[in-house]
């Protein structure tokens, strides 16, 4: 298993510790017990939050954008109008489909 980063480290400590002191804050709870589930929930959440820093973002830009036409250079069938067949023509691309008679 690799070693956490220094992004990991801190964003988890600074979890757990904020995640305990407003849990704590906020439900007033004074008894042992309950302390002791506060701070287990808030050391998960800090465990969480570390490996959830590990993760590589996904980027947009390395998907391209579709443009919904597909590429049909690889088709060796044509129509005798010199394009591939299935593919449509200009006027065709500049109405959309609900503006066709």
């Amino acid at each position: 298993m690799p070693r956490p980063t220094a992004a990991q480290l801190a964003y988890g400590s600074a979890t757990v510790v904020l995640a305990t002191l407003s849990m704590l804050l906020l439900s007033g709870v004074t008894s042992v017990v309950g302390i002791a589930v506060i701070a287990l929930v808030a050391l998960c959440l800090g465990v969480l939050v570390s490996v959830k820093a590990a993760e590589p973002r996904r980027s947009t830009a390395a998907h391209p954008v579709s443009t919904g036409r597909t590429d049909h250079a690889t088709t060796s069938v044509s129509s005798p109008s010199g394009r591939a067949a299935g593919s449509p023509s200009a006027a065709e691309t500049r109405v959309p489909a609900s503006l066709r008679r």
